[in-house]
């Protein structure tokens, strides 16, 4: 008997987080959880986050997208003035496997990225109302 092939989905690869990536995740996590209006939801290895019922940001638990240092950021639209930054920025990069290309991948490479990772975080939590 011959073996059904599964349809190609455009779902996006998901490999596992490396562990400095877990460390950082928890890190902004837990300042992500302070901000009001914030909540948590665990979905596909990832904790994403809520401002209201608007999602803004998801962070590697056990898995990641893109890369194993990589979080997510989602600003639809984005300001002009935002895109600009974004596109100077080589650390971010548009998902282009997901369906709805919404999302932004913020790739972690050291310590020093915890900073403007917030930062980002920060602006779609600021435009996620």
């Amino acid at each position: 008997m011959k073996k059904r092939r599964k349809p190609k989905t455009n779902r996006p690869k998901m490999p596992p987080a490396s562990e400095e990536m877990k460390e950082w995740a928890n890190l902004l996590g837990q300042e992500l959880e302070k901000w009001p209006k914030v909540s948590a939801k665990p979905m596909f290895g990832l904790r994403c986050y809520y401002r209201g019922r608007k999602i803004f940001g998801a962070l590697p638990v056990t898995r990641s997208i893109g890369s194993t240092n990589a979080l997510m950021f989602k600003i639809k639209p984005m300001p002009p003035a935002l895109q600009e930054r974004a596109g100077k920025e080589p650390r971010i990069s548009a998902s282009k496997n997901l369906q709805t290309r919404k999302w932004n991948l913020f790739e972690m490479n050291s310590p020093e990225d915890l900073r403007d990772a917030l930062w980002w975080l920060n602006q779609a939590y600021e435009l996620a109302k």
